[in-house]
Parts: C-alpha cells; structure tokens; sequence
C-alpha cells in the first residue's frame, strides 16, 4: 500500500506507475496486477466495465494493469457536492448524500461499517484474482481526527495486513519533517507496517540530498526505496485538481489571448465542476490557446470579463443548479451571450450541457435543495434530476459540417432531459459491454440512441458525452467547426491521441520508477508480505 503524507504528494502516480512496471514485466514475479483504492474522494470519475463508476485514478491505473476498469478497484467513492456534503457510490452506485457529521464522528458508524464490508468484499474478490494488489491510500495517515474507524489508510492496512510504503514530496518543502512527523504520529503496530519511504518531486544534485537521507534512515531505521525526479510535461489523468500549468495560464486578458496563436478556447470554472479530463486532448493540441478560466484567475488578471475566444465549453458539474446560480452570479451568462452575438462557437458537455437548456428541475433534491432553475435557455431540453444515475460506455458517430467521425467515451449524469421530437441531435451511439478485466466476460451491443444538440445556426453544441476529444479525427472536426481554419492551421493537424499519449506516458514513468526505485528492496518487501 502506498500513503502520502500529505494530499497531492504523489501517491496515485506511483501506483500507476507501479501497475505500468510490474504488468508489463512477468519477470519481476507477479504475473497479474491491479490497482484498489478503498475509499477515494474526487470528482473526476469514469464509467467501469461492469456498468458503474469509479475515481478517474484507479480507471487510470487499471488502464496502466492493461485492464479495463471495474468497481471493484475503488469500492468507495465520495464525490463532493457542497462545502459539507458529498453523494455516497458504493461498489459503483450511488446511495446518499451525506453531510460533513456523517462520514466523520459518532454519527459516522453506521456509513463506515457499511463502507468498510464494502471494501473488504471488493478486496477479498479481487485477492482471488491477482497475484498483487498495488492499494493506494487517501490524503495522509496521519490526521488524527480522522483515525477512528478509518478505512481509507492505517485503517484498511491493519485490517488486512498489508505493508506500507510512505511517500513525500520534496518540491514542497520540509520533506524530512513530513515523513519523521507522520511516523511520530502512527501508533506502534502502524509504525512497523511502514517498510519504507519514497521521496518525491526532486530535482537538483542528489548529493546534497544524501546526508538528509543518511539521517532519516539512521533515526527511523527504514529505508528510502528511492529518489523520484520532478518529472515535467508528465501527461497523465488528473485525479480531482485541474492542472497547475493550464492554471497559471488562465484568465489572461482579451489582448493577450488576441495575441497568442491558434484556436482560443476557454472551459469556464464553477465549483464542483467534474470530469475535466474530458480537455486535455485540446489542452495538449499545439494549435490551440486554452484557458480555464477560474473566480480566482479572473481576480489575478483584474478583468471579470471573460476573455475573447472562439469557443467556450461549460463542463460537467457535480453540483448543476448551484454552479449555475455561480455563473450567473460572474456574470459569465451576460459575457456568453457578448461571446454568440460576435459569432463564436458555445459547447455544453454533461452538466454543462443541462446548463443550455430551459430548465433544471430538481423535485428530489438529487443535488441540493428541491426546486426548479431556469437554464440559460439556449437550447430548447428540458432536464430533470432523477436518483439514479445513468452510467453507461458507449461507441458511436459524431455527424457535423457533412462529416462523419467515429467517437467512444462514457456518459455519467443524474438527469434526463426531454429534447423536441424533430432534434438535431450530432451524435449517435451504441452501448458498449467490453468488460475484459479479468472478473466478466460478457459483451453485447444495443440498437443504437442519439445524444445531444445543435443550435437550429449551428453555434451551439450540447452532449452527454465524455471522451468526445479523445478521438483525433473527432476531435479534429470539433475543431472544425469551432473556428480553427480562420486561424490559418489544418483542424486535423497536430490532432492529440490521448490514449496513445497516456500509455506512453505510463511506459515513461515505469522507466523512471525501474531506474530510481530500489527494485530489489521493493521485491523483498513484496516478497515477505506474500509469504506472510
């Protein structure tokens, strides 16, 4: 098991990359490897093989077993819906929603031992399955207020007896500290699992680092597996946080983005915003100039205008009617409207897309408090919030400008909305059952449904679907559409393939782990422990 001892410290990136080295390499002893996460909190999630939904990381790091993803891998998950409250997905499907009191405390008992059998069930299955289980904990083990009935860390390694490595991040400061203080913290048995310490995120002359690394291991008497360099223009799936890189970009003015070459594009920020991942084919596409566009990055450049652009997408939102209450609140549904008037291109995906239309209603409070939003009323769907989820992989067509392009990607909402009979709806799918990871077998194909919207003056694109940029030739006609030929560059050119970029993203960092790990002291540790 792999915990941090802080958030954001590196854990789901070494699992992943742990899952890269040791499935592509029988010879290093294990011959089939996945991922588990017992409990994890995000809002980034993918639609599994087995029809329910999982944290984008371990989808990531299944992708890195070469397994399709399955529930069983992360039987927990909480996916924050307010300041206090997140909506409650065991083994795949959503239960509650519960408040801040009842995941933590004496009123939490009754949600940790239904979580915690959860969990144990899912590990017990997937123990049958695979000669290792890479686990990857939560935030850090240390936070004291936390630690009763803990299934996320400590926890879940007490009770299944699984040997720890700690993993800290250098390029934040005070490493040592981090690592000696989460020791101090842990109780005796805990202290003994830890088997060993990953530094993380450094770069620099690893001789200066050296007499540190003599003393922890002197004062703590455990090993430092290994040194991780700080790896730049590392590519992967993002577990909750946007991308520290695209978020120092954004909200620049209208005359440096007026200025900046390529297709501009803005994906507009609201606080529960979800499933962001679905840009980074765009992010990464070298002709295009994206932006996220935040409250905060707004407050940094001083204008609360959003900046000029050929194409704003609304994304998805764990949170619909509050995130438009948001929007409305900058502004932002007065700088969409500037935007169409000068001509340029509007996308809606999932949330964002329920956000067009006429009105959100919400009767059972899926989301919130009961009630009734109206939309930005630029599409003609009416969306009503329903309790169960509609969780579904699909394969299909995009038809857009007389063209044709082959998509595939998932679709994962709490609504329905009702569109007119005569629709022009772009894209026509089918249900996909590959389920391939190891635990089904069957697979089947439905008879085809259509999905989403294009305004009657083709400005305005609306869709459930996520994924729909992974495709180059989908995305490269996106692009079309959206504008990029007035730029002077060939849509198609420069088109990103991001399930090509992310296996050879995963293959690199197995690289770096191969040649900065420890690897015999890692197969000692893994070796004990099987014996055990």
């Amino acid at each position: 098991m792999v915990q941090g001892t802080t958030s954001d410290a590196g854990k789901s990136t070494l699992v992943a990359g742990l899952c890269r080295l040791f499935a592509r390499d029988p010879g290093l002893g294990f011959d089939s490897v996945a991922p588990f996460k017992p409990q994890n909190m995000a809002l980034n999630s993918a639609v599994t093989s087995d029809g329910g939904e999982i944290g984008r990381a371990q989808a990531l790091q299944a992708a890195a077993c070469y397994l399709m993803p399955h529930t069983d891998f992360n039987p927990v998950l909480l996916k924050p819906s307010s300041d206090t409250g997140a909506q409650v997905i065991i083994q795949g499907k959503a239960l509650t929603t519960l408040e801040a009191g009842q995941f933590f405390g004496p009123a939490s008992r009754d949600y940790k031992a239904r979580a915690m059998a959860a969990v144990l069930d899912s590990f017990s299955r997937l123990r049958l399955g695979y000669r290792l289980l890479l686990v990857e904990g939560a935030g850090s083990p240390a936070e004291i207020n936390l630690r009763e009935g803990d299934i996320a860390n400590m926890g879940f390694a007490e009770a299944v007896d699984c040997p720890v490595i700690l993993i800290a991040d250098i390029d934040k400061g005070g490493v040592f500290a981090h690592l000696v203080g989460t020791l101090a913290l842990l109780s005796a048995s805990e202290r003994a699992r830890v088997k060993g310490f990953v530094i993380n995120r450094f770069r620099g002359d690893i001789g200066l680092l050296q007499p540190g690394i003599d003393w922890l291991e002197a004062y703590t008497h455990k090993p430092v597996l290994g040194v991780l360099p700080y790896l730049h223009d590392l590519h992967l799936d993002a577990e909750d946080a946007l991308p520290q890189a695209t978020q120092s970009q954004a909200g620049l003015s209208s005359q440096a983005s007026q200025a900046s070459a390529g297709l501009r594009v803005l994906v507009l920020v609201y606080p529960h915003i979800s499933n962001h991942t679905d840009f980074d084919p765009l992010r990464l596409h070298p002709g295009v100039d994206f932006q996220y566009v935040s409250l905060q990055s707004q407050a940094q450049c001083g204008d609360k205008r959003l900046p000029a652009a050929d194409l704003i997408i609304l994304p998805g939102s764990k949170n619909v009617r509050a995130d438009l209450a948001f929007l409305r609140q900058q502004g932002w549904d007065g700088d969409i409207a500037r935007h169409l008037r000068y001509g340029g291109k509007l996308m809606g995906v999932c949330g964002g897309y329920q956000m067009l239309g006429q009105w959100i209603a919400d009767p059972l409070g899926v989301e919130g408090a009961p009630g009734l939003s109206p939309g930005l009323r630029l599409l003609p769907l009416t969306t009503g919030l329903e309790a169960d989820k509609q969780l579904r992989r699909v394969t299909g067509e995009l038809s857009l400008l007389g063209q044709t392009a082959a998509v595939q990607g998932y679709e994962i909402h709490c609504g329905s909305s009702d569109l007119p009979a005569n629709a022009a709806s772009p894209i026509r799918l089918t249900l996909e059952h590959a389920l391939g990871s190891g635990l089904d077998s069957d697979s089947g194909t439905d008879s085809g449904f259509c999905d989403g919207l294009l305004s009657d003056d083709g400005q305005i694109l609306g869709t459930y679907l996520h994924g729909l940029f992974d495709s180059p030739t989908a995305c490269g006609l996106l692009l079309q559409w959206a504008g990029m030929a007035s730029t002077g560059m060939d849509p198609g050119a420069g088109a990103v393939d991001i399930n090509l970029i992310r296996e050879q993203q995963l293959d690199r960092l197995a690289d770096v782990l191969a040649a900065h790990l420890d690897m015999d002291k890692l197969q000692q540790i893994l070796r004990e422990d099987s014996k055990a």
